[in-house]
């Protein structure tokens, strides 16, 4: 029985990040929603309670039954899960003189504490609270305070419970991790086996276990999730994984034939399938982002159930879903808010009536990308940036024709080709162009030009939930500005973003 440390999820913003912290130790953890609890059985050997949106003292805030919990498991509060232990059994939490966000001294008052071993006398933590702890109930200890927030950390005498109102799951608590392992590590005890060797390894077994004998079909995107899904499947079941590859037309220059070849040496059953006239054609005078994305969405569900047909007695359709899209289908308050249609190929098991298997549905896209690294998979495929699932249709800002699919081919070509050549790539998340519905006057020579812009986009990220904007070398851009002005007809100026996310996303539409 794999061992697990349980994360109650009431809301938080960060609570995804606690979970890979966890990972980052070599534990396996789940995250559950408040309000739908798994089973507490032998396999889990701990509970982290998440931070929160809401205050303990909202009419409608998050309650949840810990009888089976406390006192019986280690138990740590984070934030609102502090505010909540202290409230809920007996303490008083009040508004805060002055909401405390951001960086923090925190002082370890008992530095001898299972949760405070290793930890200096002074540490930096980050706060992100608008209540405060004014009494905690009796057998309560505080164990750490701030200047500003007493009870900074506390446990209960007793029973192996902790409580801390900073977030040691975020860069700014210096010391975070070191917390976070003597409460898993530490306390829990858990065995730090969770690797990517001993998931290949799980994975493989479960699956031949599960398909049997049956066909699987997957479509394949060349991307970092779809391969590794690939790969891990083949090594379970073998010829019986049949891979379709699409080729929509809105794939960067010459895409479809270098991830083929990729694909040649790893012993993958691939079909492609170039259907780019059907895409571009349906897309033919939409500019409406959500409509592209449906447009797309629907036609890739067409073509890839029409190749599905072709091949008997299949079984089982495979995804590469991971655990992100797992959890927000699965958040406190349902489905979170919509910024925008997902790209995933919803939809295809109702076509199809087939059942349907996610080897990747719990590990996150660095998780994913370590085990691809197990399985043998080369670098060009496991390091190479996200791309969005609709291709460059959502690059192209305005209306999608076959003309200006080109010129944002060879404008995306020049730019990514030069990241690799000076060393860049590897240190950008993901990288792309966006072709802009706007043009601009320039010269050329002694000719007036009104002629397209194009925005260059490079974020520095660990999972895309947040990511910065790269500061890129001026040299580099004015190289890449240059380049892109003299040998794409139809562009006559550049420019870099310099969003973050958030408050913008990554991608334009």
């Amino acid at each position: 029985m794999q061992e697990k440390i349980l994360i109650i999820d009431f809301g938080s913003q960060y609570t995804q990040l606690i979970a890979r912290r966890v990972r980052e130790l070599s534990v396996y953890c789940e995250i559950h929603p408040f309000n739908h609890l798994p089973a507490i059985d032998a396999s889990v050997r701990g509970v982290i309670l998440s931070g929160s949106p809401f205050s303990v003292r909202d009419a409608g805030a998050p309650r949840i039954d810990l009888s089976a919990i406390k006192g019986r498991l280690p138990l740590l509060g984070v934030c609102y899960g502090a505010q909540y232990l202290a409230q809920h059994f007996g303490g008083e939490v009040t508004p805060a003189p002055s909401r405390e966000y951001g960086r923090a001294m925190l002082t370890v008052v008992e530095p001898d504490d299972r949760l405070m071993e290793g930890l200096p006398r002074t540490t930096q933590v980050w706060m992100s609270h608008g209540d405060t702890i004014t009494r905690v109930p009796d057998g309560y200890r505080i164990v750490a305070s701030t200047a500003e927030v007493h009870v900074a950390a506390y446990r209960i005498e007793g029973e192996p419970t902790w409580a801390i109102q900073f977030h040691p799951e975020v860069y700014h608590s210096t010391d975070g991790v070191q917390l976070l392992r003597n409460f898993v590590v530490g306390i829990c005890s858990c065995a730090q086996s969770w690797t990517s060797e001993s998931f290949v390894e799980t994975t493989v077994r479960e699956l031949r276990e599960k398909i049997g004998d049956d066909k699987v079909v997957l479509g394949l995107s060349g991307g970092v999730d779809s391969t590794v899904a690939a790969v891990l499947l083949h090594r379970a079941i073998g010829e019986n994984l049949h891979c379709i590859f699409v080729d929509s037309g809105l794939l960067r220059k010459n895409e479809f034939e270098s991830v083929l070849d990729s694909y040649k040496g790893m012993g993958l059953n691939v079909k492609g399938v170039k259907a780019g006239d059907k895409f571009l054609g349906d897309l033919a005078g939409v500019t409406d982002p959500e409509a592209k994305r449906k447009i797309i969405g629907r036609d890739f569900v067409e073509v890839f159930n029409a190749e599905a047909q072709q091949l008997a007695d299949v079984k089982w359709l495979a995804q590469g879903t991971i655990y992100p899209d797992v959890v927000e289908s699965a958040s406190v308050n349902g489905p979170a808010a919509k910024i925008k249609s997902h790209h995933n190929v919803g939809g295809l098991p109702e076509h199809m009536h087939l059942k349907v298997v996610e080897p990747l549905r719990l590990l996150f896209k660095d998780e994913v990308r370590r085990v691809g690294r197990s399985l043998g998979i080369g670098e060009e495929l496991i390091g190479r940036h996200p791309f969005p699932g609709p291709g460059l249709a959502i690059r192209i800002l305005g209306e999608i024709t076959p003309e200006r699919v080109e010129i944002l081919q060879n404008v995306d070509k020049i730019y990514i080709d030069a990241l690799r050549e000076h060393g860049l790539y590897d240190q950008v998340w993901q990288a792309g162009v966006i072709l802009l519905p706007v043009k601009s006057v320039g010269v050329m020579g002694d000719e007036r030009t009104y002629e397209s812009c194009v925005a260059l986009r490079a974020v520095a990220s660990t999972d895309g939930m947040t990511a910065d904007w790269v500061h890129l070398p001026y040299e580099f851009l004015a190289r890449v500005s240059n380049d892109i002005i003299n040998k794409v007809r139809g562009v006559n100026r550049v420019v870099y973003d310099i969003s973050s996310k958030p408050p913008a996303t990554i991608e334009w539409e």
